[in-house]
């Protein structure tokens, strides 16, 4: 009987939120990786995207004000990750924090001799197992280029429910562990030694930080810059393929393709309100 009631109380508020063709316009011009979706994905991520929306809550930290654009563009690309895996896979906490810009977390650890150092560590985001996402976000311009704070988070939250951060998330069925753990390994190791090198890197160099770390940090590529990510890592864009179970780089090829036609990216997305924003 509860489970029925929140259903209804949640479809409710779904039937509740619109969201006008307008914003999803402007929000979607933002985030141009989406255009390797083709019009039925589009469609679909949106719909997950107001899902999102009504399952999750939003605080603004430090005073930000969180703006419908803010809220939309944050629910696109936490959803598409899980375009073909579904909302469940964010089950079992509801707190989402945004931040003006980057923000400073107070850390304690403890040395091999037991003692406690204190330090602040300056993050653009962070997700907590059980807990909310903490990310930051910045107005048009400011931005850190080549960094997808809110891909990346949301791809940690995947890695999670497999138990920790190590870059093995839960696989679907079919997927194997250890052609996922081959591919990952090698390109991991290869990618430690460049940065060790000094030599200049496709993926951010924060990536050699942990095997948590390449899993999202790919995971920003794969979704922003398939092609190259297909290109320079081969065998962890097909892992990656299999596990989002979307092959962005082909989508890339079709904007591509439609450009040098001369032609724009034209998607029939309907849209339930003519008001310029959420509702």
């Amino acid at each position: 009987m509860l489970e029925f009631l929140r259903k209804w109380r949640r479809a409710r508020k779904l039937a509740g939120l619109t969201v006008s063709p307008a914003m999803w316009r402007r929000v979607e011009a933002g985030l141009p990786f989406l255009d390797f979706l083709d019009g039925d994905q589009r469609e679909r991520l949106r719909e997950l995207a107001r899902g999102f929306l009504v399952d999750k809550q939003f605080h603004g930290a430090q005073g930000l004000v969180l703006r419908d654009d803010i809220l939309l563009a944050i629910a696109l690309q936490a959803c598409l990750p899980i375009l073909e895996i579904g909302l469940d896979a964010y089950r079992g906490w509801v707190g989402v924090v945004v931040y003006p810009g980057d923000f400073v977390i107070r850390r304690h650890e403890m040395d091999e001799s037991g003692v406690v150092h204190e330090y602040d560590d300056e993050v653009l985001g962070e997700a907590w197992e059980g807990g909310p996402v903490l990310v930051s976000w910045y107005d048009e311009g400011d931005a850190p280029t080549g960094i997808n704070v809110v891909i990346h988070e949301f791809a940690h939250k995947l890695d999670m429910e497999n138990g920790g951060v190590d870059g093995l998330p839960k696989l679907p069925v079919g997927m194997s562990r250890s052609a996922w753990a081959a591919a990952f390994n090698d390109a991991y190791q290869r990618f430690c030694a460049e940065v060790d090198a000094g030599e200049a890197t496709f993926l951010d160099p924060y990536a050699s930080e942990s095997p948590g770390e390449f899993f999202a940090v790919a995971s920003e590529a794969f979704f922003e810059s398939p092609c190259q990510m297909e290109h320079e890592f081969p065998a962890v864009y097909e892992q990656l393929r299999g596990f989002y179970r979307l092959d962005p780089a082909a989508g890339e090829r079709r904007v591509r393709e439609q450009r040098r036609a001369g032609g724009e990216v034209q998607l029939d997305l309907s849209a339930k309100s003519d008001e310029d924003g959420i509702a």
